[in-house]
């Protein structure tokens, strides 16, 4: 009961888009019970197996929980069971993050905030050693019942992401037990690209950083994962609209006017083969028929100045001619 009334309140205790509504914590004669918003729409896990996600809906998925994540980390709240069956995805596309049930308040309360007026009321929380999660998406610290903080919901995003891309886990077995010591092992999940040849370059970056064993060798808050995975998806939506940009490649000659120029109808030009052999020879054949005109044009215009050259004396010339031999 208090592990139900736990989650109600944790989650009331958030106010974000992406997570579940709590409206009322209450009990009647037939017991208690919590009234959250209706979600219209199924579990990411029923999404999976239906059909899998191309990327732009995976990294929307994606954005949304770790959004919704970070929000509860700021408010000290680590939720501990990131799963498939804990995320819903709406028929509009929004993601709503349930279950709060196995979160845990990180951030110690101060004097001033303690209201020693109150009713006591019993202190919920996780004793040492005792395993909460589920094993397929635990972290090493959480399997191993180690304190927690942020960077076990992390983790835990970065299965699901692997899996969502992958349809696979990145850390698998035949039961609870060998899925529990591939991920207290040393090895690393494989990457993306073995599963999933078309996954971006920065994708398995991040994906691979977030599942890193160690815990310091992850993403340190959820904040900073969020930030990458909204700059990958801006990036890919930037691509796709350079793409569509670009004009689309001529069919034929009537596609494009035969007076305009562009760098493209240079490169086509001067791509082998444009021109055929026919073309070749008529225009070297234009070339040197110009030439010849000119040259013809040129030898008629100096013709009569040629012809007088040899008997023509300039000032200069008659000097010379008239200091005789000896000057000379």
């Amino acid at each position: 009961m208090r592990r139900f009334v736990q989650e109600a309140k944790a989650a009331s205790a958030l106010n974000h888009p992406n997570i579940i509504t709590i409206y009322e914590i209450d009990e009647t004669d037939a017991g208690h019970f919590i009234a959250t918003e209706f979600i219209d729409g199924e579990t990411l896990r029923e999404r999976m197996v239906k059909s899998p996600s191309n990327l732009d809906q995976t990294l929307d998925v994606a954005v949304q929980i770790a959004s919704a994540l970070a929000a509860a980390h700021a408010a000290g709240i680590v939720h501990r069971d990131v799963k498939p069956e804990n995320v819903m995805v709406r028929h509009d596309g929004i993601v709503k993050v349930l279950d709060f049930g196995l979160a845990k308040l990180t951030t110690p309360l101060s004097l001033d905030a303690i209201d020693f007026e109150a009713p006591t009321r019993a202190h919920v929380k996780t004793d040492p050693g005792v395993l909460m999660g589920t094993a397929l998406y635990m972290s090493p610290e959480q399997a191993r019942a180690l304190p927690v903080d942020a960077r076990t919901d992390v983790f835990s995003l970065g299965i699901v992401l692997y899996e969502m891309v992958t349809g696979r886990l990145p850390f698998d077995g035949s039961n609870r037990n060998e899925i529990m010591a591939a991920v207290l092992s040393d090895k690393e999940a494989q990457p993306l690209a073995r599963y999933s040849s078309d996954a971006p370059t920065e994708l398995a970056r991040i994906v691979s950083k977030a599942l890193r064993k160690n815990p310091d060798e992850r993403y340190q808050s959820l904040r900073e994962m969020l930030l990458d995975l909204q700059s990958l998806k801006q990036e890919l939506v930037f691509e796709k609209k350079l793409e569509h940009s670009m004009p689309a490649k001529s069919e034929g000659p009537a596609a494009a006017p035969k007076s305009t120029v562009t760098i493209a109808n240079i490169s086509e030009i001067r791509r082998p083969g444009f021109l055929s052999n026919r073309s070749f020879i008529v225009t070297v054949a234009v070339l040197v028929l110009v030439v010849t005109v000119a040259l013809t044009y040129w030898l008629v215009a100096h013709r009569r100045a040629l012809l007088d050259y040899p008997n023509t004396v300039t000032p200069s010339r008659s000097r010379l001619l008239q200091t005789g031999p000896s000057r000379l």
